[in-house]
């Protein structure tokens, strides 16, 4: 993925000329902030690739920065590889659930961040040039990152919305909540198989207008799929 650009955030100048130095080896370009206030300057203005962004900084957090982005519609699909210390579970949930594609605890590798970050990269350059997904009146368009029913803008959620548009793309097919993790958290985070459950009742939730949740369908004792078929209670 040559000519890729990639914005380092981190407070700590060691730590941002390891990771430019790691990146550019990879044949990256980086651009460098200190602190969220440059770094939203320099997403705004230079549109990086993707962010690999500090949770813990002084003044406005690496988790606040990541909500702001991700509310913004002119940001919202900037992918963000979060970078921390913290590595207790719960921590990672509140990180991938303000939308943050990955998560990576310190210390890691220069190979692990190389291979995660193409990861990330690879998941969404798949979704750039889509054309909307049309089924009945629901419309998920991946450009402008909205979901409507009909005329009605549906309010959702980042993970709701990645786990939508992974169900679109894949109807008719029974997933386990390990392959849903698999393929909307990614395949290297680390979230129990619970999680997928809250989500989808999240997901429900934000369709049931004019009944779409009902295309949200449990498969008993193997996962959950999407289907416009009316089947009857596994």
């Amino acid at each position: 993925m040559p000519n890729k650009t990639i914005l380092i955030v981190d407070d700590e100048k060691a730590i941002r000329d390891m990771l430019r130095i790691a990146l550019e080896m990879a044949d990256y370009q980086c651009l460098e902030a200190a602190d969220a206030q440059e770094a939203h300057s320099l997403i705004i203005d230079e549109k990086p690739d993707l962010v690999l962004l500090d949770w813990m900084m002084p003044g406005t957090s690496g988790i606040e920065l990541a909500r702001r982005l991700k509310r913004d519609e002119v940001t919202a699909r900037t992918p963000i590889i979060m970078l921390t210390a913290k590595g207790e579970e719960d921590n990672k949930i509140q990180g991938l659930e303000i939308g943050a594609d990955d998560y990576i605890t310190k210390p890691f590798s220069p190979r692990e961040l190389v291979a995660r970050l193409k990861a990330v990269l690879r998941r969404t350059d798949n979704h750039q040039d889509a054309e909307p997904i049309v089924v009945g009146d629901l419309c998920l368009d991946p450009i402008s990152h909205r979901v409507t029913i009909g005329d009605s803008p549906v309010q959702m959620g980042p993970t709701e919305y990645r786990l939508l548009e992974f169900f679109l793309t894949h109807q008719e097919r029974v997933y386990t909540r390990s392959q849903l993790l698999d393929h909307v958290w990614g395949g290297n985070v680390y979230v129990e198989e619970r999680t997928v459950d809250v989500h989808i009742r999240r997901l429900r939730k934000a369709l049931t207008l004019d009944d779409h949740d009902r295309f949200i369908q449990t498969v008993r004792g193997t996962g959950y799929r999407f289907s416009t078929k009316v089947t009857a209670v596994n």
